[in-house]
């Protein structure tokens, strides 16, 4: 028997079940979706969803459903994944640092939480120092500078960057090269190296689009990150003593 009443803390019920939220969630299927602010037919569909769901597997378990292998081998697992979930939220929930506890490891981890120096550039390679020259004699000539770089990067780049232009992207300075780093910080924004950088692959003409300095992040800033690490390592630290017990 459905009851009709539909307000947020009474879905009605299923022969003495009450429908809940969950039930409600599982036929729409789309968390982005509020069933309470619905049309009242399109609920009146959802609940009557719900309540079919809940009739047929009433139906299946008293005629034995519960019996079949594949129901007994699923429970099982679910179970186990269930037993799992619930142990670890309630771990969790255990688990309290004080203020004080969170700043200490800020000041001991300063180095962890800072926003690296990043450049934002595009770079043609070659294989000798005359070609690269001859690359930057064309830039110097050229109006449009970027536009005239990506065409001679697809041209002339031995790189993989070369379809794209030779967009590197917004890549940390210190996943880059130290060659072409130390070169890249001394160009000032929308500017190119006016001599060839070597590395170890070759020889890189330079266009920097821009560059962001690197940051140090306030405690306010990282005080969540912080504490979920706190948890995570000490959960962690659970774990291990029970599975070394």
């Amino acid at each position: 028997v459905l009851m009709t009443t539909l307000n947020a803390n009474d879905y009605g019920s299923v022969d003495g079940d009450n429908i809940t939220k969950q039930d409600i969630a599982v036929v729409i299927q789309d968390p982005r979706i509020d069933f309470e602010k619905l049309p009242e037919a399109t609920k009146k569909q959802v609940l009557e969803q719900v309540v079919n769901r809940k009739l047929i597997a009433k139906n299946a378990i008293k005629n034995g459903i519960e019996k079949d292998p594949q129901y007994v081998e699923a429970i099982a697992g679910i179970k186990e994944d269930l037993a799992l979930q619930v142990w670890q939220k309630n771990e969790v929930d255990k688990i309290k640092f004080t203020d004080q506890d969170k700043k200490d490891f800020f000041e001991k981890n300063k180095d962890k939480f800072v926003v690296p120096e990043i450049l934002d550039s595009r770079h043609i390679l070659v294989k000798t120092e005359a070609e690269a020259k001859a690359i930057i004699v064309e830039l110097d000539k050229a109006a449009k500078k970027e536009d005239k770089f990506a065409e001679l990067a697809k041209a002339k780049s031995t790189d993989a960057t070369a379809q794209n232009g030779g967009y590197l992207g917004k890549v940390p300075a210190d996943k880059l090269v130290p060659e072409f780093t130390n070169a890249a910080r001394t160009l000032a924004k929308n500017t190119y190296s006016k001599t060839p950088v070597k590395s170890e692959f070759g020889y890189h003409v330079i266009y920097l689009k821009d560059k962001t300095v690197a940051k140090a992040l306030t405690y306010p800033e990282v005080e969540g990150k912080i504490t979920q690490i706190l948890i995570g390592n000490a959960f962690s630290k659970k774990v291990k003593e029970i599975t070394d017990e």
